[in-house]
Order: C-alpha cells, then structure tokens, then sequence
C-alpha cells in the first residue's frame, strides 16, 4: 500500500487542507494531527466524511495499529478531529469560557458611565434620544374638476363610454388610502350606488346611476348625452 491522499482537517478552531501518507498508522497520523489542531493524542476521536454538512461519517479512524490506507479515505474528504476533553488542550482553553470571569455592570452602574454607547447616544440626540418633531401635514391636493362637469370616465371595455355629471369632488369616509374621490351621476344606470356609500351621502341620484372614481381616471370636457338609439335603422 503506497501513495498520498488530500484530506480536509476539521477541528473546532481549525480547517486546512493536508496531504497524508496512506502508510502510517492511525496513531502516527493523531501525533501530526495534534500539531495542526492542538488536540493532545489522547483526547482525539477521527472519523473521516464525504463533505462538512455530512451527520454521519463514512469512517471511524478507531484503530491507532492500523494503517490511514486501511479505512480508504479519497481525495478531498473530510478528516473531522473531536477533542473528547476540551478543558485539557488548548483549543478548549480558547473556545471553553465556562471559567472565565464575566465583568458585569447593573443597568444602574451602566447609566452614570460617560464612555459608554447610551452616554454618546444622549449626548448626539441618537435614536429614541433624538429631538420629537410633529410630521409635517401633507398639503392638500388640489383636483380641477368643477361640480356639474360633463365627463367621461376611463373605461376597460371597449367602445364603452361612461359619460355623466360631476356631483361630487373631495374627501370621503370610505377607502383606506385616503385621498380625493370624484363623485358621478352616469347618464345610464351602470354606476354603483345612488351618491351614498356606507350609509353616508355625498350626493343625489337614482340607483345604480351613481359612482365614485380617482381623479385621473376622469376626462372633463363637451360630452352630450348619447342617444342609444341614434344608430339605429328608422
């Protein structure tokens, strides 16, 4: 048995890319893995994976007598090293802060301190710190359709003309968005109610003659009463 292979070496603190000799033993191969990790020889547990996110290793490295080539590891598998007491090596003693100190300030302590990130806050007016202003109103917007305009209103349907008499232009209780709504009385009954909505009124007209559209779907202008008869054969 002969030749190298290329293994990724994984611990908790450590990840690179090393080339073994397939004929050394297993326990040879935890002397030079403690080197790379700082794992001590008897703290290792080795078990080699296809890729990291793998949970289940393809091989456990349990045999320190046994050859690396014994367990066939390829190229560019992943040789993951467990330190089974972390609190004797000095990865462990990197990583494990079960016994280190903690300095803690009371949220009282931390409030008369002049170097902290709540002092600066206060001091530039940052955040829940900042000056309260009042929102500016928006202006009120201006629509220039005059009541009792002839119009047409913008329709989907072709050759459709929905003609009628502006009756209303302004502010309504109703629609969450808010804004201006122009109300119409059509001159046929394809409208949506009779000039009230939601038990409020904003204007007069016949059922179904009635309805309340945006201002820019509105066209004002010299539009007569179209006679639904005028093409029609005498």
């Amino acid at each position: 048995m002969s030749g190298l292979v290329t293994l990724f070496v994984s611990s908790l603190d450590t990840r690179s890319e090393r080339r073994f000799d397939l004929q050394i033993t297993i326990s040879q191969l935890k002397q030079k893995l403690e080197l790379i990790t700082g794992i001590p020889v008897g703290n290792q547990q080795l078990a080699i994976y296809n890729d990291d996110a793998d949970l289940q290793p393809t091989k456990v490295l349990d045999d320190d007598q046994r050859p690396l080539g014994f367990y066939s590891p390829a190229d560019l598998q992943v040789l993951k090293v467990v330190d089974t007491n972390p609190s004797t090596s000095l990865t462990g003693q990197l990583t494990d802060l079960s016994g280190v100190d903690k300095f803690e300030l009371s949220d009282e302590q931390y409030a008369l301190r002049q170097d902290s990130v709540l002092a600066y806050k206060q001091r530039h007016k940052v955040g829940r710190f900042a000056d309260k202003t009042e929102p500016t109103p928006a202006p009120p917007l201006t629509v220039d359709i005059p009541i009792g305009s002839r119009c047409e209103v913008e329709s989907t349907e072709p050759g459709l003309h929905k003609r009628g008499t502006v009756r209303y232009v302004g502010l309504t209780d109703f629609g969450s968005a808010g804004g201006v709504w122009v109300g119409i009385e059509y001159d046929e009954p394809m409208g949506k109610n009779d000039g009230s909505v939601e038990g409020k009124r904003y204007f007069t007209c016949g059922p179904k003659f009635g309805v309340f559209v945006r201002p820019d779907r509105v066209r004002v202008g010299d539009y007569p009463v179209e006679d639904p008869f005028e093409d029609e054969e005498m």
